[in-house]
């Protein structure tokens, strides 16, 4: 499955990967995920959002165990982000079948569909559609960076915008989803663990700042007399970083865009948006309020205009106790638990239904890029991890 995996939306350059929302290489991998379904007999189907669904069972018949992550990627992505619980939900399957397992409850592999909003600016898409958590009015008005609508790249890739919308009836039928995901970060690593449990998902948010300035010749305009955003925004990134380490969170300017973006112009327009996460709302309140605040008081002082848009957060979400006390049990009791920084459909979820996370080990904890890694001997304590939650949860 790796191998078939590895070659779909991979830039030759930097060897990472760009499988965004509605491409061709989503549109690849989605054929890989069907391809995979059908050989294993399972009844596949796409649902209303776009999220694509793997059956064994009466997907009607209620209380169903469903696993799962998602394919698409950010810019430049690592391999193991999304696609390592999907290719391991499928290997589960295959092992418990080789155990000889007889199902009690339905069984489904799901891959939920732009899960890290590279193109369209909102995280976990398909599961926020899905879970009621993003409107279809407010789905229609995203845009990517060439001004593409959400629905028109969901019609040029052959599926239907205007079913788009909540999906109750769906959700009504699953009665736990276990998301397995290469953890992003080091705590197993330094624990010695190769898997562990989630206990929450930090409070995370995106904002947009826009710094007007005024664009000038580069090489004729006094420094005293300009007005360059681009000196406000460089401060701005510099005062994320000193008030994420005060306030024990992270915050990070990970995306720009400029205007008109000419070597030899002063800018007129700087767009960053920042991304930050904290333990607690407290924390992050705190330190986007700090920076935002740090961001206005550089630009009166340089003549700068500032608009702050907060696009999109998720608060803090806590895994059912239950659910997850019951994969600890299942898996022998003794796996640590973490909280994580990054966002997941499970966490969408876990508003409508029980949900709970595995994270496999991360040597380096490095994520979101082409050096993301996870060992085969990890990966494989993953899948029979899963294997075993699977048969506890769905076999009894």
């Amino acid at each position: 499955m790796w191998a078939e995996l590895r070659p779909i939306g991979r830039d030759r350059d930097s060897g990472g990967y760009r499988r965004y929302a509605w491409t061709g290489a989503d549109a690849d991998c989605r054929t890989w995920f069907q391809a995979q379904a059908e050989a294993r007999g399972l009844a596949y189907e796409t649902d209303r959002n776009g999220n694509q669904w793997a059956w064994l069972g009466d997907p009607l018949a209620g209380d169903a165990v469903v696993t799962g992550s998602h394919l698409d990627s950010v810019p430049d992505g690592g391999a193991f982000d999304g696609p390592l619980g999907v290719v391991s939900s499928f290997a589960a399957l295959d092992e418990l079948r080789r155990r000889g397992a007889a199902f009690s409850r339905p069984l489904a592999i799901t891959n939920f569909g732009d899960e890290e909003g590279a193109r369209f600016g909102l995280a976990c898409v398909g599961s926020r559609l899905a879970a009621g958590q993003l409107t279809k009015e407010k789905a229609y008005e995203l845009r990517d960076a060439d001004g593409t609508s959400l629905p028109r790249a969901m019609e040029e890739a052959g599926y239907d915008p205007d079913t788009i919308g909540a999906d109750p009836e769906r959700l009504a039928r699953i009665g736990a989803f276990v998301e397995l995901h290469v953890e992003q970060g080091r705590a197993l690593d330094l624990s010695g663990d190769r898997v562990g449990l989630a206990s929450a998902i930090w409070p995370h948010g995106r904002w947009r700042f826009d710094f007007r300035g005024e664009a000038n010749h580069a090489g004729t305009t006094r420094l005293v007399d300009r007005r360059d955003p681009m000196l406000t925004y460089a401060q701005t990134v510099l005062a994320a970083r000193s008030e994420a380490a005060l306030a024990g969170a992270v915050a990070t300017f990970g995306k720009i865009s400029v205007e008109p973006n000419g070597v030899n112009a002063i800018p007129s327009l700087v767009r960053g948006w920042l991304d930050s996460r904290a333990p607690d709302q407290a924390a992050l309140d705190t330190v986007v309020t700090a920076i935002e605040k740090a961001a206005r008081e550089r630009a009166e002082s340089e003549g700068i205009d500032l608009s702050v848009v907060r696009e999109s957060f998720t608060p803090v979400i806590e895994f059912e106790d239950a659910l997850r006390d019951e994969l600890n049990r299942i898996l022998g009791g003794a796996l640590p638990v973490l909280g994580t920084g990054a966002g997941h459909d499970a966490g969408i979820l876990s508003g409508s239904i029980p949900t709970a996370m595995l994270f496999v080990r991360n040597p380096t904890g490095v994520s979101h890029s082409p050096a993301e890694y996870a060992a085969e001997d990890d990966c494989v304590a993953g899948v029979l991890a899963l294997a075993d939650v699977l048969e506890g949860l769905a076999c009894r």
